[in-house]
């Protein structure tokens, strides 16, 4: 944790957020200066090769221990707003008092659902779903994973009565209230008419029968108060209003300034993810469209399933090193990687190719190669899928006018300057990159009239591409985009053996 002590009595504000690594949080004044900082690290569990799920549990213990530690580097007697953002959209299912009834179900990476996502598309057709929520359903989707549990695990839902995502958890733990924000709700497909921005009753109550149904808000809206016995937890006092909150990857965008159609973050981090601020709520091919933060807002979106956390595999499957280390022995690897490619599809793929069974695959490698290689072909390999994922916004009509990079896989240089490098685009690095929380204290201050603004960023510096470095990637990403055609049917052949090995 650090700490800067500002003016006495100086109102602040909470933003927390809770990842799949860890929870963040940050205490800041009303013009964005940072007063303090807390982490506490988390995992997710992989009980099975498609299914991700973490204990929301944890979330409520980690998240009261960030507060308490913010509540103690600042004054608690001067917090005037607190806002919680997370990974997302999850499903968490719990009893009327709020109580989990099992794991959290994960966002995108986890892809249990594959048939649910299947019959529901035939059920209710491909075209009047992407019409109604601006998007196909896929293994982001929230609706399927519902169907999953009713039918897979039937003592669970019978005891369920509240569907939560991870942010909307943690404030009905710290208000009583139960509340999903906008967007989150515009990601729990098919439940969600972005056209009207409501729930859509019909399929609404047929995928949640038997469950109540949260109140909808924006993000930016107070929405509850922290209770009593919260505050005795957490540190921080009782009557402090809350925001409704958002996903993380929104949270974050607002930290970043992304407010202007045509602005895109693209977020570094286990996984990668992009919003881009979209013109209206016209869907668009292979992307996500969703309700966006700012209320009347829409956004387009699109992630993949592995990033960040390949990079972990790599440092953990060649052990005996430092990260910082293994970067550097990636950093002295030329371009291209000596011939290797890698595909990032270890936990499948959302976008592009939506292929829950698509799988992770390494070409080229030889007896020279060593762990900096893997590294390099690592982040090389998601530098191909960001570029084919940016080809896919240029087609829509509504190309990116300026990216923003964040996430704490800014920090190290060599992945931002890959990417920049492979698709010969610009980016921005924000002077502050503490992330979500940041952006979620930002909408924390501007329910408590702290601030009138809706940007705290400001430009640290910018990373151009390198045309000799982007003439190599030319070649190697002709390499990569011919792998999976080629691969597919082999993979899922393979994914159902691991299915089957993995089988109870």
């Amino acid at each position: 944790m650090t700490a800067r002590r500002v003016s006495v009595g100086e109102p602040l504000v909470l933003g927390v957020d809770l990842g799949t690594g860890s929870v963040k949080g940050v205490a800041a004044t009303g013009d964005g200066a940072v007063v303090a900082t807390a982490t506490r690290t988390q995992r997710v569990s992989i009980p099975r090769p498609s299914h991700v799920e973490m204990d929301p549990r944890e979330w409520w213990s980690a998240t009261v221990a960030v507060l308490r530690d913010l509540a103690q580097a600042s004054d608690p007697g001067v917090i005037c707003g607190l806002c919680v953002s997370g990974l997302g959209p999850c499903l968490v299912l719990c009893d009327a008092q709020d109580r989990p009834t099992r794991p959290a179900i994960l966002y995108g990476i986890d892809m249990r659902a594959e048939a649910e996502i299947i019959e529901l598309t035939d059920r209710y057709g491909a075209d009047r779903i992407r019409r109604r929520t601006g998007k196909a359903l896929s293994s982001q989707a929230i609706g399927p994973k519902l169907l999953w549990v009713a039918r897979h695990e039937p003592d669970v839902w019978s005891r369920s009565r509240r569907w939560h995502s991870a942010h909307s958890y943690i404030l009905a733990r710290l208000t009583g209230e139960y509340v999903l924000d906008h967007h989150t709700a515009s990601q729990n497909d098919p439940l969600y008419d972005l056209t009207t921005n409501q729930w859509y009753e019909p399929w609404l109550e047929e995928l949640t029968a038997g469950l109540d149904r949260p109140r909808l808000a924006w993000p930016g809206e107070t929405v509850g108060r922290v209770t009593a016995s919260a505050a005795a937890e957490s540190g921080v006092p009782a009557g402090t209003p809350m925001c409704a909150g958002t996903v993380d990857a929104w949270a974050e965008s607002v930290s970043a300034g992304v407010r202007a159609p045509g602005d895109l973050m693209l977020m570094y981090g286990s996984t990668m993810f992009f919003v881009q601020v979209a013109r209206d709520a016209a869907p668009q091919h292979g992307l996500w469209k969703t309700a966006g933060v700012w209320p009347s807002s829409y956004t387009l979106a699109a992630g993949m399933s592995s990033s960040g956390l390949l990079a972990d595999w790599v440092r953990d499957l060649t052990g005996g090193t430092t990260y910082d280390r293994l970067v550097r022995e990636a950093a002295a690897v030329p371009a291209g990687a000596d011939g290797l490619v890698l595909l990032p599809y270890f936990a499948g793929e959302r976008t592009p190719i939506f292929d829950p069974k698509a799988r992770g695959v390494i070409v080229g490698l030889t007896l020279r190669h060593r762990r900096g290689h893997l590294l390099r072909a690592a982040y090389e390999g998601i530098a191909y899928g960001v570029r084919q994922i940016l080809d896919v916004f240029d087609a829509t009509g509504e190309p990116p006018r300026r990216i923003v990079a964040v996430g704490g896989g800014t920090q190290g240089g060599l992945w931002t300057q890959i990417v920049t490098d492979v698709t010969g685009r610009p980016q921005i690095i924000p002077a502050q990159t503490i992330g979500a929380s940041y952006g979620g204290a930002l909408l924390a201050a501007r329910a408590a009239e702290l601030t009138t603004h809706f940007d705290w960023s400001t430009v640290a510096r910018e990373l151009t591409p390198d045309p000799a470095v982007h003439q190599t990637y030319e070649e190697t990403f002709a390499g990569y985009r011919a792998l999976y055609p080629l691969l597919r049917n082999e993979m899922h052949r393979l994914a159902a053996l691991g299915e089957r090995a993995s089988t109870p």
